[in-house]
């Protein structure tokens, strides 16, 4: 199972936790990072993503983030075809950076991209764009773990 998570879904380890929605999206990435960290998952992480956690201001916040990136198995870089790909996208509705992290993740072959933004994951929810990966929520990927990591990888 190859996953990406983009900066506000790795961003809410670091968030307020008094709000019940994101202490549980919280508690799901954490999860989902001790699965990457025995070998269950494997975390694609991007050159994007890495610029992305360095624009935060808390310097605690961003340490925190940007030290969770050495977990990650692999980093994408964009290549023109990505580039592309993101143009695509963005003409589909999807947010410039949203639409770069999608083709990121698409071409690291990622099953699934992980987000806690609401309008990526309406938009991608609504596409008319052959979406590779599955976006979803990591509380929403958390519940349907066992079936991403028992489907064979022929079928994701």
């Amino acid at each position: 199972m190859r996953i990406y998570l983009d900066a506000c879904a790795l961003n809410r380890l670091t968030d307020d936790q008094r709000q019940e929605r994101i202490l549980t999206e919280a508690q799901a990435v954490e999860q989902i990072l001790d699965m990457v960290t025995v070998g269950k998952v494997s975390w694609i992480a991007s050159s994007l993503l890495r610029a992305e956690l360095e624009r935060n201001p808390s310097d605690a916040k961003r340490a925190v983030s940007l030290a969770l990136l050495s977990f990650a198995s692999e980093c994408a870089e964009p290549s023109e075809a990505t580039i592309r790909r993101a143009s695509v996208l963005a003409a589909e509705g999807f947010g410039a950076s949203d639409a770069l992290h999608l083709a990121l993740a698409e071409q690291a072959r990622a099953d699934c991209l992980l987000t806690t933004d609401d309008r990526f994951l309406a938009r991608a929810a609504r596409t008319r764009a052959n979406v590779l990966p599955s976006v979803l929520n990591p509380v929403d990927w958390w519940n349907r773990r066992s079936q991403w990591l028992l489907q064979p990888e022929s079928t994701r």
